[in-house]
């Protein structure tokens, strides 16, 4: 910021183990984004390094990057990112297409019958709701198998109904050992995690358990 410089992250050193199920908080400026989008292989660190699946990101290619977003990492967003004239098994079968994967559409059917979606792999995004459309997101992010599901507030353009269905599902999920990082502002969101992580000015300001999740009924 002109002469100034802004730590966007500072001196931040976090772990993440497989299975885990992570809030990342914090206010407007507090590094969310930045952590977010070193996490996802979208930035790199300007110091230090990042390890994902026990491999140091930090020094990769653009291409390679690419393809470590794309084996290992699963993306759901809060404006669900869907193609609007293609059907439910066409966007979910899109990391599948880029990867050069084979067996696209059993694939595809799979990853939308784990979200409940078995009965709509032909509908438009336009012929779903807000839910359903975040659960073919989710089902998309799922589709390559990654290590990580990397969810940007994955509730914030939906009502509290559906907000609970796509908890439920992210919570079904990380039971099954999926890591899920949740990056949100909303405490009862960050409620369903097992462990809660606080940003502030970029650095971390606590990070702890959650004595007690809230529990998604079936």
């Amino acid at each position: 910021m002109g002469e100034n410089e802004v730590r966007a992250l500072d001196d931040v050193t976090l772990s993440i183990l497989e299975g885990e199920m992570v809030a990342i908080m914090g206010p407007s400026g507090s590094g969310k984004s930045t952590m977010m989008n070193i996490l996802g292989c979208l930035d790199v660190p300007t110091d230090g390094r990042y390890q994902l699946d026990g491999v140091d990101v930090a020094e990769r290619s653009e291409k390679e990057l690419a393809d470590i977003r794309n084996r290992k990492i699963g993306f759901v967003f809060q404006s669900f990112n869907l193609i609007p004239r293609t059907t439910a098994i066409r966007n979910v079968e899109l990391p599948l297409v880029y990867a050069g994967a084979k067996d696209r559409g059993r694939k595809a059917r799979h990853a939308l019958d784990q979200v409940g979606l078995g009965d709509r792999h032909k509908h438009l995004p336009t012929e779903l709701s807000g839910g359903q459309q975040q659960r073919v997101a989710i089902a998309r992010a799922l589709v390559t198998d990654p290590v990580m599901l990397l969810a940007d507030e994955p509730t914030g353009n939906l009502d509290s109904a559906s907000s609970l269905e796509i908890m439920r599902i992210l919570v079904g999920l990380n039971d099954q050992g999926r890591t899920v990082v949740l990056i949100t502002h909303e405490e009862d969101i960050a409620a369903f995690a097992k462990r809660t992580i606080r940003l502030h000015d970029g650095k971390i300001v606590s990070d702890q358990l959650q004595r007690t999740r809230t529990p998604v009924a079936a």
